[in-house]
């Protein structure tokens, strides 16, 4: 189970995959180490993408269950991989998901060159169009380091907007 594929995603904080998921964190999502492959095309777990794009309503709906947001998060995080494939940045929504965009200088261990990381309340109205990505930045609420930590050009993703 590599985390070599572009748009690899993992459910939990970090999207490198060859080693245990144990060793990198102790979150209790990644010792199941459980994986959605190939930025959500490929669903695993009985992950689907209409199970994905299911818990994203919900949770426009109002819902906000942590399984419902953890859903969410993980469907439009692997959105994000298969719009901006790459591994020079790496996008986290602990605890739920992570995963490495944006063509250029790659990594394999430790930390990237440029991390984004925010909670997943943030993350999803961000994908969504909810909140625009410069006022999550202006406001704190996403932690953006590297020269090549800014999103605004995948920002709100164009495949979740259309599925609504």
């Amino acid at each position: 189970m590599g985390g070599d594929a572009a748009g690899s995603v993992c459910v939990g904080r970090f999207a490198d995959s060859s080693v245990p998921a144990r060793v990198h964190c102790d979150q209790p999502c990644l010792r199941s180490r459980s994986f959605i492959r190939g930025g959500g095309r490929v669903p695993s777990m009985g992950r689907s993408v209409e199970g994905g794009r299911e818990a994203l309503g919900a949770w426009r709906a109002g819902a906000r269950e942590r399984a419902t947001v953890a859903t969410a998060v993980r469907f439009t995080v692997a959105e994000l991989g298969a719009a901006a494939p790459g591994r020079s940045v790496e996008v986290r929504v602990p605890p739920f998901a992570a995963v490495q965009i944006i063509a250029g200088t790659s990594h394999r261990r430790g930390t990237p060159p440029a991390v984004i990381e925010m909670d997943a309340n943030t993350w999803l109205q961000v994908a969504t169009g909810a909140l625009a990505w410069a006022d999550a930045v202006a406001s704190g609420r996403v932690l953006a380091s590297g020269e090549r930590a800014d999103l605004q050009a995948f920002v709100p993703l164009r495949t979740v907007m259309d599925s609504f």
